[in-house]
């Protein structure tokens, strides 16, 4: 395959190093948010993680979004079971995924940080 794709290993295993640093970077901001514990923060903290772990390079844009998307997913189908197939969250997965996406982009995270949410 790497010889179709004229991809070196070095480039793979750049690539692996960057996801795994990324994936730990998604980790720490969904930590940091659990911590936390403040309404109205977690856009911020979406926007952070995959800000965070793109600037990794490819491979953490890459983790950001798998993690990002399989997070938006599994929770629509929480919600589903707990509300049926009334539509409750799906306004806030698309809002969650715009955060993503900004982060992801370069831009900003500081741009969804609530007032009043402590430095740490």
């Amino acid at each position: 395959c790497s010889l179709v794709l004229g991809v070196s290993s070095r480039e793979w295993f750049t690539f692996l190093k960057e996801a795994g640093q990324g994936a730990k970077d998604m980790w720490r901001a969904y930590s940091d948010m659990r911590e936390a514990n403040y309404k109205g923060a977690d856009k911020y903290f979406h926007a952070r993680g995959n800000y965070d772990a793109a600037r990794r390079g490819p491979g953490g844009a890459w983790a950001a979004k798998v993690i990002s998307d399989a997070r938006e997913n599994a929770q629509r189908v929480t919600d589903l079971f707990k509300f049926g197939d009334s539509g409750h969250g799906a306004a806030d997965s698309r809002a969650d995924q715009a955060a993503n996406e900004w982060g992801r982009s370069g831009k900003d995270p500081n741009h969804f940080r609530p007032r009043g949410l402590p430095d740490k």
